[in-house]
């Protein structure tokens, strides 16, 4: 953790008597490394953001950057550039002038902020759009105000509070990768928060997955969906099928009428069995030893254009099917017997 960029070392925040919001948490990022902090509502991770900010007081721990101690430093002594989930952006003042805040604040130059704000204007494509006020602008515009305020500064630290979830599911997808576009060439450290798990996978370099104030798991977008440290991680990050079941002396689980194998052996015990809907199939040819196998009915068939998402019933137990579609090929009807097939290797069991 010492040539991390940005340190947290058992940081906790407390309000009142109840549990900790934040719980000793500690993470290192590395300069220039975007970290997602992902997790649902009331989970902690805009409590983190906000106190590596500035914006909120940590009860305990340290926050180090480029091994400096700024746990107790003013937001405006941080270097650090915030956006909010909500823009925050000046309804009085033009973009030019809700860009350039940050800059006369600094006491700089009327001349260097004018030079400033116009580079950054044209970094996030809003070449020629200074003049105007933020009701005048559309919400991805106004994300963009937003992020350039924030960068026009050059900052050392980006923080991105759910900057996108005001967006609609095109812009969203769109804005994440001008985000990611952004970051990346200028080779700024950034902590993002989201509840999006979409998001967090396509944007991260890492991902630290967080529950009731806790770090569930930290790794990268191909760890923390292959390879899920626990079931919240693995229900969290991605949809997935569950079945609680036990594992038997030989390494077999019995979950319902199934009997199945595991990616990785475990004791004899209680277990939740965990699969990813795509990686199921609907069996037309014999299948061999590395795969688990069930019969069924096909009780629900959704088509949301690109996916077919089925529900088996395989005697009691629900399994979730998905598969893209293709023109011409026919949709499984209700009441229609399958064989239902996946690889051992995609097969996640938890112990209890």
């Amino acid at each position: 953790m010492s040539d991390a960029h940005l340190v947290l070392e058992a940081l906790e925040k407390r309000f009142g008597a109840g549990p900790p919001a934040v719980a000793a948490l500690s993470l290192a990022v590395q300069k220039g490394e975007l970290l997602g902090l992902l997790g649902p509502s009331g989970c902690g991770k805009t409590t983190t953001l906000r106190m590596i900010g500035g914006l909120a007081e940590a009860t305990a721990g340290r926050i180090l950057v480029a091994g400096h101690d700024v746990t107790t430093l003013p937001p405006h002594k941080r270097d650090m550039g915030i956006v909010f989930q909500n823009y925050a952006l000046f309804p009085h003042m033009d973009v030019a002038g809700n860009v350039a805040f940050g800059l006369e604040m600094r006491k700089q130059s009327r001349a260097e902020i004018a030079a400033k704000v116009e580079r950054a204007l044209a970094m996030v494509h809003l070449d020629g759009l200074g003049h105007r006020r933020p009701r005048e602008l559309s919400g991805g515009q106004q994300q963009r105000v937003a992020l350039a305020r924030a960068l026009v500064i050059e900052p050392s630290i980006l923080l991105l509070d759910e900057p996108l979830s005001n967006l609609d599911a095109k812009l969203r997808e769109e804005m994440r990768t001008e985000i990611r576009d952004i970051q990346k060439r200028l080779g700024i450290t950034t902590i993002f928060v989201t509840h999006d798990q979409v998001e967090a996978l396509a944007m991260c370099d890492r991902i630290a997955v967080m529950r009731a104030g806790s770090l569930e798991q930290l790794g990268t977008p191909f760890d923390i969906y292959e390879s899920p440290a626990t079931p919240f991680v693995a229900d969290f990050v991605g949809r997935i099928n569950r079945l609680d079941g036990a594992r038997d002396g030989d390494g077999d689980i019995l979950a319902g009428p199934l009997r199945l194998r595991a990616a990785k052996p475990g004791p004899a015990g209680r277990v939740t069995v965990m699969m990813r809907p795509h990686r199921l199939h609907i069996a037309t040819d014999a299948i061999g030893p590395e795969w688990n196998s069930a019969a069924g009915t096909i009780r629900r068939a959704t088509y949301v254009g690109d996916v077919l998402a089925c529900e088996v019933d395989c005697a009691g137990a629900m399994l979730t099917v998905e598969r893209h579609t293709h023109p011409g090929q026919p949709i499984p009807r209700e009441g229609e017997a399958v064989n239902l097939a996946w690889r051992v290797s995609d097969t996640l069991a938890f112990d209890a």
